[in-house]
């Protein structure tokens, strides 16, 4: 049915110049609470396009005013002859303008022993800035003009022809997007250019603002709307960057985003700083020279007051934005961990919150359905019932992306813990099972960065690596939630890296091997943060320690006639820093256990061993 809200003004008066017409009015179509495509709206050579600057709060370039960031507008052109007002979509983002080239020594060298400093120093190549052009972006406005939405671009300060400096989760980012938001929904703060006084409102604005936006431009949704900023209704982050410790760091390890081995939030920085260079040189000095270099602690990895300000989990207090995440649970750019972490504390907080997770990597959105209806319901108020939906969506195995599997939360409400124990077998493998093991309770394994973590799980026999491996299963089984593990080691020396992957073997290969058919889930760790996350001790060499740690969160089917495989080992190429080989680990496995969410629980864990 016709949404009511707009069944009762189907037709409206309009006057021209000389004499007053009855005119259809073209308005939103919403049916089934779905924003429909309306043909009044779908002419994009009609769509205004226009740019303008809205001013901050905020000073961060040095030059005595507040910053303006630039922003792009494009709408129907019905809003401007027919004085219709529409609700907004808004995405922000340091990208638009471009990035830093990778040169050789833009990443830290990974090179050395662990609590010391880098050998070299970063290269700091200068971005050279791109699409100096009225248009900032084109991104959503095919979705979502034609349906009768307003879509709205902003360059993130410091970058493209915003004012300001790139700060990396800092205040600034935070407070940018809540000032378009304020404008958009009535504020005083708009302007025709970037340094003169005539100023623009945007009168063909609701007030009503959903976000969204991929990777750091799904984490611009959420700084914003920790902000409680009244004006924004609605978000979807897609793989949002949640908190930069959890994106550099791995429960006190100093830990690269895959794919980007050496990156460090200075890095970050430089290579998305496109800003006016004239006034890059004040950024450079105050933001990544003073503050990034007296905060980041590469040495120690521990979670200090810089990387608390940069979480945004500490900030959601004011939050009210309704909050609809995605994520891949196989995205080791920025982990699966940082939507389920801002999920779960949406809910405590009463905020309406769903989740959908999918098998791939990084990137990819929920399904057009999804979305429409989230902002349909938010941004329009229509009455579709999104909030009574259930609350996770998981993209299964042989499910396609735009119909995955409800599930009435996320971890799946029918998982429960499974508690596995070890039992020895190096250099070859061990054995996990629910039974304690009696025997021999210690194994050794040595350092050697040279090996990959996935050349290790194939080998028979390693001395780099402990594996341990399930009965095979006789029937699937699925896990949901995050796995856990229990640890109790020795180091040769006060520092160590820790990595452990959870592994499904025998190991697939070839052109049909699936993302998710080897790497089940893993996670990594600095045995100094044993007592504290804040602060690290040096190991007492050959003394054991206990430490416990979450895995990044899954959701999958580990499929009959494989294993699962728990491999602990200490320096992970593709993420850890680089020591030199030598470094001994000993487990004590009376101490040391791994925690399965299996849907079913104990009963379905045995059902598939037997």
């Amino acid at each position: 049915m016709i949404n009511k809200l707009f069944a009762s003004v189907l037709l409206s008066t309009c006057f021209v110049a000389s004499s007053p017409v009855l005119l259809a009015q073209t308005l939103p179509l919403i049916k089934e609470g779905e924003a429909q495509i309306v043909e009044g709206f779908n002419t994009p050579d009609k769509w205004i396009r226009e740019d303008l600057w809205v001013e901050t709060e905020f000073d961060t370039d040095g030059d005595g005013k507040p910053d303006r960031m630039h922003v792009d507008v494009t709408r129907p052109y019905q809003t401007e002859t027919e004085n219709l007002k529409l609700p907004v979509i808004y995405e922000t983002s340091p990208y638009y303008a471009g990035t830093a080239q990778m040169v050789d020594g833009i990443m830290w060298n990974v090179e050395h022993e662990l609590g010391e400093k880098a050998p070299t120093a970063r290269v700091h190549p200068e971005v050279k800035r791109t699409g100096e052009r009225p248009i900032i972006s084109n991104s959503l406005i095919r979705e979502w003009v034609k349906r009768g939405f307003i879509v709205v671009h902003s360059s993130s300060p410091g970058t493209g022809l915003s004012d300001g400096s790139p700060t990396i989760g800092g205040p600034n980012e935070s407070l940018a997007p809540k000032a378009v938001i304020e404008w958009l929904s009535g504020k005083d703060n708009g302007y025709t250019s970037r340094d003169g006084n005539e100023k623009v409102r945007a009168y063909w604005s609701t007030g009503k603002v959903g976000m969204t936006g991929t990777s750091f431009n799904g984490t611009l949704p959420l700084a914003a709307a920790t902000t409680g900023v009244e004006g924004l209704k609605a978000i979807i982050p897609v793989a949002p960057n949640t908190s930069y410790y959890h994106y550099y760091r791995s429960n006190g390890l100093v830990r690269s985003p895959g794919g980007y081995l050496g990156e460090d939030i200075d890095v970050l920085y430089d290579f998305v700083h496109s800003g006016e260079e004239a006034k890059r040189a004040y950024g450079n000095k105050v933001i990544r020279d003073t503050e990034m270099a007296n905060g980041l602690d590469r040495e120690s990895g521990d979670y200090n007051d810089f990387w608390k300000g940069r979480d945004y989990l500490n900030q959601m207090s004011g939050m009210k934005a309704a909050l609809l995440m995605s994520h891949g649970f196989n995205d080791w750019n920025v982990m699966p961990e940082h939507s389920y972490r801002i999920y779960k504390a949406a809910k405590e907080l009463g905020i309406p919150a769903q989740i959908y997770y999918h098998q791939d990597g990084h990137g990819g959105p929920p399904p057009m359905k999804m979305m429409n209806r989230w902002f349909t319901r938010y941004l329009y108020g229509d009455q579709n019932g999104v909030e009574k939906d259930p609350k996770a969506w998981i993209v299964r195995e042989n499910d396609r992306q735009f119909n995955p599997t409800a599930y009435a939360d996320y971890p799946n409400p029918a998982a429960s813990n499974v508690k596995l124990y070890l039992a020895a077998g190096a250099p070859k493998h061990g054995s996990l099972s629910t039974k304690q093991n009696s025997g021999k309770v210690k194994e050794t394994l040595v350092d050697d960065v040279s090996f990959t973590g996935d050349s290790l799980a194939q080998l028979e026999t390693s001395k780099h690596r402990l594996l341990y491996l399930s009965p095979k299963l006789t029937k699937d089984l699925h896990i949901s939630g995050l796995s856990r593990i229990n640890i109790r080691l020795a180091s040769s020396k006060p520092a160590a890296n820790l990595s452990v992957w959870l592994v499904a073997l025998p190991w697939e290969k070839g052109k049909g091997v699936k993302i998710t058919d080897n790497i089940i889930t893993r996670g990594w760790a600095d045995p100094q943060n044993y007592e504290s996350l804040t602060k690290s001790s040096p190991l007492k060499p050959g003394k054991f320690y206990d430490l416990a740690f979450d895995l990044q969160p899954d959701d999958q089917i580990i499929p009959a006639g494989q294993q699962i495989g728990l491999m602990i080992f200490s320096s992970d190429q593709e993420f850890t820093l680089w020591p030199e080989a030598g470094t001994e680990l000993t487990l004590d496995l009376n101490g040391t256990s791994l925690t399965l969410p299996v849907v079913g629980g104990a009963q379905a864990f045995e059902a598939a061993l037997n």
